[in-house]
């Protein structure tokens, strides 16, 4: 059980998903301070009542830190900052990043006395709000066990320890590509049924309760694509990211696996076609434009700019 100071912990980024854990924390109990380089998203947290500081560096030595940032290299800028100063316990880095980064620093933080776990998170905001994330833990078993109390209250225990460092990574990354391949097949299928007249939505409740179902099909299509509403809060910049970073860790060990890397293929096409920062499920207007009422990019629906 920890001590009323061992409870201090930084949030750094404070997104999306790193407000929301954010805020899950400080209603924990945690002693919270968060940094984000966006004043906005710092303000935001405030109006959460989460303490912010303005600079990394103002949080090096805290007992605990959770990382939910944008690109493995912002990772590994952040955690030396981190450590430089003496105190920390456990550093949790929720960000889908590089299995050889995670390796990297969690040798660097053993060395300086403290733990680093790789501990990528799926759930979405709603989960980082609620404390039921689940996370794809890569850490040593003393590592792990410092950083246990954090991750009870991230994911109430719904966590699963892969392995040593950088493992949880790579498991992270190749849930995401399966899930950006089921996001293409269920378009192109659900499109399929809408060419002989079939009602989406009807074939995707059938094919959810069969052989065929999954999440996508139960879930995503119905509130995210077929609604039009396509406000899931996770990109299509960050899915294009990580589906070629896993054909790209396959590759690094002389994997080579065809069908997954036409998909992250097809995610570039759709990047291109929409920009980062259009929602994940948009992916669906490139595959299938037919089923959702934005339509195709370019279209008179279409509402959106592909920004680099």
């Amino acid at each position: 059980m920890n001590t009323s100071t061992d409870r201090r912990i930084a949030v750094i980024g404070l997104g999306s998903m790193g407000g929301a854990m954010a805020a899950t924390l400080h209603q924990a109990g945690w002693q919270v301070t968060g940094f984000d380089p966006s004043e906005s998203a710092r303000t935001a947290a405030a109006e959460a009542g989460i303490a912010t500081a303005a600079s990394i560096e103002k949080l090096a030595g805290t007992p605990y830190a959770v990382l939910s940032l944008p690109a493995a290299s912002v990772v590994e800028a952040t955690v030396p900052q981190l450590l430089a100063a003496p105190g920390t316990i456990a550093i949790i880095d929720t960000t889908t990043s590089e299995p050889a980064t995670s390796k990297q620093l969690a040798e660097l933080a053993e060395a300086r006395g403290a733990a680093f776990v790789d501990a990528p998170v799926s759930g979405g905001r709603d989960g980082a709000a609620t404390g039921t994330l689940s996370a794809f833990v890569g850490a040593t078993d003393a590592a792990l066990a410092a950083a246990e109390p954090v991750l009870l209250a991230l994911t109430g225990g719904k966590y699963s320890h892969i392995g040593g460092p950088g493992s949880g990574n790579v498991v992270k990354l190749l849930n995401n590509v399966l899930a950006a391949a089921n996001l293409v097949s269920v378009g192109e299928a659900l499109g399929v049924a809408k060419a002989y007249g079939i009602d989406p939505a009807k074939a995707a409740a059938s094919i959810s309760e069969a052989s065929g179902g999954s999440k996508v099909s139960a879930n995503m299509y119905p509130n995210w694509v077929l609604s039009g509403t396509h406000d899931s809060g996770f990109s299509l910049g960050l899915m294009a990211r990580d589906a070629a970073l896993a054909v790209d860790v396959a590759a690094q060990i002389g994997e080579n696996p065809a069908l997954l890397a036409a998909v992250a293929g097809q995610w570039q096409e759709a990047l291109a076609a929409l920009g980062p920062r259009a929602d994940f499920t948009e992916i669906a207007r490139t595959v299938a434009p037919a089923i959702t009422p934005a339509g195709a990019p370019g279209t008179k629906n279409d509402t959106t700019t592909a920004v680099a």
